[in-house]
C-alpha cells in the first residue's frame, strides 16, 4: 500500500528564499513517468506544477508560480515529489497538496510566509 508522505509541520519561510516543500512516495518506486500535481487547495485548487509524461505542463501553471517551481529528477526516480519554490512571495503563505494521479495519492505542506 504506497502512501505520500509530506510534513505534519508548517514549513517556514521568509520573502525572498528559496524553499523545499517535502512529499515522497512509501515504499519508494520510480515515479518519473506519472502524473504529478502541485496544487492550492485553499485557492480553488490553482496550479502550482503540473507533471504529464515526464514534462512539467507550464501552460496550466498559474501564472503568480511561472519560473519559480520545479522538481528534481533524479528524486522522481526515488518517490521524492517534493517541490522546490524559488524566490518565496508573500502571497505564497498557505495550503499545498501534493498528488499522484495514477496511484490517487495525495499529502499535504503548510507553508507559513
Amino acid at each position: 500500500q504506497y502512501q505520500l508522505i509530506g510534513r505534519p509541520q508548517p514549513i517556514v519561510a521568509t520573502v525572498g528564499d528559496d524553499i523545499i516543500l517535502p512529499c515522497h512516495l512509501q515504499p519508494a518506486e520510480d515515479v518519473s513517468a506519472l502524473a504529478v500535481d502541485w496544487t492550492r487547495p485553499d485557492l480553488d485548487s490553482i496550479n502550482v506544477y503540473v507533471r504529464r509524461a515526464g514534462q512539467d505542463i507550464t501552460h496550466v501553471k498559474h501564472p503568480s508560480y511561472k519560473g519559480r517551481t520545479s522538481l528534481s529528477i533524479d528524486g522522481l526516480k526515488q518517490g521524492n515529489i517534493s517541490l522546490k519554490l524559488s524566490m518565496v512571495k508573500l502571497s505564497d503563505g498557505g495550503k499545498y497538496r501534493c498528488f499522484i494521479l495514477q496511484l490517487d495519492k495525495q499529502s499535504f505542506v503548510e507553508l507559513v510566509v
